[in-house]
């Protein structure tokens, strides 16, 4: 589920239907010959054209008794096919957030009605004659009364969007009008397509002539915008022919409130989305990057009460609304996996803090695009897989509003998930197509763990490790903790450590200790404290929980370097937990054509799900790499004791070598079932496994995997694992054959020369650099030709050359020894490239 990871919207897609009837007006041809008369025209008497009228206007003449008025936030008024605004003094410079987002598309792969294209701050300034759009820049803040003031606000500027001649002034109310169709029928593209939609379809220009304004809509706090646009493209998605692409925008402006939310300050030992901003009215002697946590608003009704410690509803509750497309078997399971959070506001002082109702149907002014409204939205799309963004108040990190994106086809994806990881035990993943009652419990699942990312949780890739192994074997245990792992956040997925005999185990994550501490950490109310008091008491709470892996909070990475943060994982210890998951798979592939049987249909299911027991079993070798070379981090502040990075101990690393080179390395005859694979593999087995077990070698011939080894010889010495006793314990278990002369299988002679080839890109290559906006997540890099990977490689592919020679005599099956042959000669390459 999107890692995130921002991100959107809408229900079932259909094909967008282009609308006729559009009101267009003609103007006359003052050229057009007169008809035919019997006699002759009198000559036409001189008309005198009458200029229209610039510059400001009696209010009446603008907005006549024809115009129709919505009356909201701003006045809105329709008159002869233009709209107008009529902005209020009091709104002028206040901030307002604006969303722009599709509201239909036609057939575009990945996107769907409701998704964001865009998020932006408005203020409208009024200077003379004109009114005009600014957008507020908050990178870089000092407060009015520091004396850094001045210097940020002129380093500051805040960028002109767009400008309007007023047309007229209502001295009654104190506001102008200005018209603002062009705002919304023109191209202004901040307000429709993004620049990497141009490009992906060339396109040119917008269509005027098809494209208007649909709705403007005015509401107390609110407009919502809804328009149709076309754009001339020269490669439209779908019929080319038409040489256009019509989208339908939802523009919302919503005003933010006069007074910020008190921010809350980040910390990298509690998981939260969040934002930076450079302080410079801080009393500091450099300039200092503040962190805001992002968060609803949550206030007790009741501060006495709360302050007593009883449990006190907030002021405003946390509302999601089921989009109407949703099928109604599903909508309970998805309303129950956002009421599940309430469990985890009871931690920060509130009841009923959160919840979900469906979308009121008969409610003119309700929109699922309305920002004003949260939403889970169901999009008809093949796409396996949810996101739950959110839209804050970047002045404070204030949760405006959230759409979670679900799409039908993530059904699939926990279908698999739990067929693969928990089949071998549970009777009710032995089917291609689960009960309803199951599958909503998988739904339930996924709504509580994107629900969490709208609440301001990021994935907690570290909370799995909290459960030592075996007790993940232990119904009493697991129901005792209510599922998986300590966090739903993580990505822990269902129990495949469980064998058989553990049943009644629980199967599923669940909200666990550690959401509860993150709520209680990011929500609870401290009044009037400032967010430095604040920071001070969420330090003590945060130091009180240290070294409890309940407590641990692992952020997602791209490259784990902390094997504790790891996707898809389970337990405290990867090689004891891949070892059950693996004899599972033992269990499942001998039953999995009877488990996938569909009458009357063909092996679609069965190749779809053997994909997926090979994709998990190459999971596991993941989980095991990730020690190899592995560092513990441990986010501490200046009143913790010990280390913040810890190298894996030698043993442990050993330990994932050998699991590796007996579970991955070794061909896995269990996986090669003739009996199933002939049922749908057309001779591709091979090359996907070559793929599979080419993938977890290069991962641990990495140049980054390997600078940590260098850094850990050179700061624990003889207690680290070297990189030269690595290359050994990988060339003796990938070429163990050689001491023998045993048989070599295909699946073997393709992996050891992927071996060749890749101590070879080690030799003769450099790292490739990281792009800059990837740096965060891919750790320091190394000058290759300035450290010892270069030299070791070069030993190894001498040592090994010697130990192929040696080996040769002790063949002689022809392709054996053609195999040995065609190795020395790749050796020679790879030592001397320029022959």
């Amino acid at each position: 589920m999107a890692i995130n990871f921002r991100h959107l919207r809408f229900a079932a897609i259909s094909a967008l239907i282009f609308v006729s009837g559009l009101d267009y007006v003609k103007a006359q041809d003052r050229n057009k010959p007169a008809a035919p008369a019997t006699e002759p025209a009198k000559p036409a008497t001189p008309v005198t054209a009458t200029p229209p009228k610039t510059g400001i206007r009696p209010y009446k003449e603008v907005i006549t008794d024809k115009a129709k008025t919505d009356k909201g936030l701003f006045k809105v008024h329709r008159l002869d096919g233009k709209y107008f605004y009529e902005i209020p003094d009091s709104l002028f410079n206040r901030e307002m957030l604006v969303v722009t987002r599709y509201a239909k598309t036609p057939t575009i792969d990945g996107t769907y009605g409701g998704e964001e294209l865009n998020e932006q701050i408005w203020k409208w300034q009024r200077r003379e004659k004109q009114v005009m759009i600014r957008i507020p820049s908050y990178r870089n803040i000092a407060d009015k009364k520091t004396e850094m003031f001045e210097a940020v606000k002129n380093s500051n500027l805040d960028a002109v969007l767009s400008s309007f001649d007023i047309k007229a002034i209502n001295k009654d109310s104190n506001s102008v009008v200005i018209d603002v169709t062009d705002l919304y029928a023109k191209d202004v593209q901040s307000l429709g397509l993004p620049q990497s939609i141009r490009t992906r379809y060339k396109i040119t220009t917008m269509d005027d002539t098809r494209t208007f304004i649909d709705t403007i809509k005015s509401f107390p706090i609110n407009i919502e915008v809804r328009s149709l646009k076309t754009y001339r493209a020269t490669d439209p998605p779908g019929d080319k022919s038409i040489g256009s692409m019509t989208v339908e925008i939802h523009n919302s402006m919503l005003l933010l409130p006069k007074d910020p939310y008190k921010p809350r300050f980040s910390d990298d030992r509690v998981g939260f989305f969040g934002q930076s901003q450079t302080d410079y009215g801080l009393d500091e002697q450099k300039a200092q990057v503040t962190r805001y946590i992002h968060r609803w608003k949550l206030e007790p009704k009741d501060p006495a009460a709360y302050k007593r410690g009883e449990l006190v509803e907030p002021k405003k509750q946390i509302i999601y609304y089921i989009d109407p497309a949703t099928p109604a078997k599903w909508r309970p399971y998805l309303i129950a996996g956002v009421k599940d959070w309430n469990a985890a506001f009871e931690e920060a002082g509130f009841k009923n803090a959160i919840t979900a109702m469906e979308a009121p149907l008969n409610d003119p002014d309700w929109s699922p695009e309305d920002a004003r409204y949260s939403v889970i939205r169901y999009f008809a799309s093949n796409i396996a897989n949810a996101y739950g963004p959110h839209i804050s108040d970047p002045r404070s990190g204030e949760i405006m509003e959230s759409d979670i994106g679900w799409y039908h086809n993530v059904m699939n994806l926990v279908r698999n998930w739990f067929f693969v990881q928990t089949a071998a035990i549970n009777p009710e993943a032995r089917s291609p197509k689960f009960r309803d009652e199951v599958m909503g419990q998988l739904v339930r699942f996924v709504s509580s763990h994107e629900v969490g990312h709208t609440l301001g949780l990021p994935h907690n890739f570290g909370s799995s490790v909290a459960y030592p192994v075996d007790s993940l074997r232990s119904p009493s245990f697991t129901k005792r903790k209510g599922g998986t792992a300590p966090s739903i956040m993580d990505y822990a997925r269902f129990n495949y450590i469980a064998q058989p005999g553990d049943e009644g185990v629980v199967l599923y994550p669940g909200i666990g200790d550690y959401d509860k501490w993150a709520i209680k950490w990011g929500y609870t109310w401290f009044d009037n404290q400032t967010p430095e008091e604040e920071a001070k008491t969420l330090n003590k709470w945060t130091i009180e929980r240290a070294g409890n892996p309940v407590y641990f909070y692992g952020q997602q990475t791209g490259n784990p370097i902390d094997p504790r943060a790891q996707s898809e994982d389970l337990g405290d210890d990867a090689m004891k937990a891949s070892k059950y998951g693996i004899a599972n798979l033992k269990r499942i592939l001998p039953n999995i054509e009877k488990w996938t049987y569909e009458e009357g249909k063909p092996y679609d299911n069965l190749k779809e799900l053997y994909g997926e027991v090979l994709s998990q079993w190459n999971r596991y070798m993941g989980h095991v790499r990730s020690n190899i070379g592995g560092i513990y981090e441990d986010d501490k502040t200046y009143e913790q004791k010990g280390p913040v990075y810890t190298h894996v101990a030698k043993a442990k690393q050993k330990e994932a070598v050998k699991f590796i080179n007996d579970q991955a390395f070794m061909t896995p005859g269990w996986m090669l079932d003739q009996n199933v694979l002939n049922k749908f593999d057309n001779a591709g087995i091979v090359d996907r496994l070559r793929r599979t077990q080419v993938g977890v070698l290069n991962g641990i011939l990495d140049f980054g995997r390997l600078n940590r080894v260098i850094d850990n010889s050179v700061k624990n010495g003889v207690n680290s694992y070297p990189m030269d006793e690595l290359f050994a314990d990988l060339r003796n278990g990938i070429w163990s054959e050689l001491k023998t002369g045993a048989n070599l299988d295909t699946y073997r002679r393709n992996l050891q020369r992927a071996y060749i080839e890749r101590m070879s890109y080690l030799l003769n290559e450099n790292e490739t650099p990281v792009p800059p906006q990837f740096a965060a997540f891919a750790g320091p890099q190394i000058d290759v030709s300035q450290s010892d990977i270069r030299p070791m490689a070069r030993h190894e592919l001498k040592l090994l050359a010697v130990q192929v020679r040696s080996a040769l005599p002790r063949y002689s099956n022809p392709v054996l020894r053609a195999h040995l042959d065609d190795v020395l000669v790749r050796i020679a390459e790879a030592l001397d490239p320029k022959k």
